[in-house]
């Protein structure tokens, strides 16, 4: 069993014997190499006056991506207050550096094929990530998670699972059987199985795509309750434990809403969040009914 889930976020990977190994596996995987347009995009950003005419030509070029950043501007997880027409708009609404991470995300997916093993996984993401940002928003007063940061680590915390579903067919077993271990963490049960976990998968991936440090420290430790112990042993930064309860409470409540891609990580991991975001059951049924007419406005 691969024993990096546990490394403490402030040390250093390349030392660990055990991350050495697991890095060696990655590499036979492959991490896909971050998209063109988010390389161009960076380019511009790094001089000391970017163009922003020119950056809206690029991410205009990509139909796709254009359509899709309009979009989630003008989600109510974001709660702008203003349409959004145009890439120009998005990019004053949202700023540059947020319009890079939703960039991202849209470009997720266009790196895996397109299986139907993975189309309910994608909608579950997205949505998730939309939920995530809501609650950021709503919970602003209780969590440091920003709602274009919980957006985004959202649509990249599982992103191992395809990068792991492709090469191993035997892996959608593996995640049926993590998906209904009560009492151990999903990513033990990984590690035991395949001697790797989507977590440090996505994590490496989140690094490689330059998103900050800590969204992809939050990803690599998503599944840990370790991540809310008291004198926080993996020394995580405040704001990746607020992402991780942020997030995994939009996962519960999407799953009570849908009924679909039922979970035992609430049952495992869901008194640490609420205690985290200072959360009642009331309250989170609240939530859930406004989360509920969140999603029907935003469909």
């Amino acid at each position: 069993m691969l024993a990096t889930s546990t490394r403490p976020a402030g040390n250093d990977p390349h030392t660990d014997p055990l991350e050495k190994n697991f890095r060696t596996q990655l590499r036979d995987i492959g991490i896909p190499p971050r998209p063109t347009i988010l390389e161009q995009i960076d380019r511009e950003m790094r001089k000391e006056e970017p163009d922003f005419r020119h950056l809206e030509q690029l991410i205009s070029a990509d139909v796709g991506l254009a359509a899709g950043l309009i979009k989630t501007a003008n989600s109510p997880a974001f709660a702008f207050g203003r349409k959004v027409r145009s890439v120009h708009d998005a990019l004053l609404v949202l700023g540059l550096k947020a319009v890079v991470r939703t960039l991202a995300g849209l470009s997720l997916q266009n790196i895996f094929p397109n299986t139907p093993n993975l189309e309910r996984f994608w909608d579950a993401s997205a949505t998730t990530a939309r939920i995530s940002a809501w609650l950021a928003l709503q919970l602003r007063k209780r969590s440091q998670a920003r709602p274009d940061d919980a957006y985004t680590f959202a649509l990249f915390r599982d992103c191992g699972i395809p990068m792991l579903m492709i090469p191993f067919p035997e892996y959608l077993d593996i995640l049926k059987a993590a998906n209904s271990e009560r009492e151990r963490s999903f990513t033990e049960i990984e590690d035991e199985l395949l001697a790797l976990n989507h977590a440090l998968v996505g994590a490496e991936l989140a690094e490689n795509w330059l998103l900050p440090e800590d969204i992809h420290a939050a990803i690599r430790h998503h599944h840990q309750p370790e991540a809310f112990a008291e004198g926080n042993p993996l020394a995580l930064p405040e704001v990746s434990r607020d992402m991780i309860a942020v997030t995994q409470l939009a996962e519960h409540l999407l799953q009570q809403i849908s009924g679909l891609n039922q979970t035992c990580e609430w049952e495992k991991l869901g008194a640490c969040c609420c205690t985290r975001l200072q959360l009642t059951a009331d309250e989170i049924g609240e939530l859930a009914t406004d989360c509920a007419a969140m999603l029907r406005d935003d469909a």
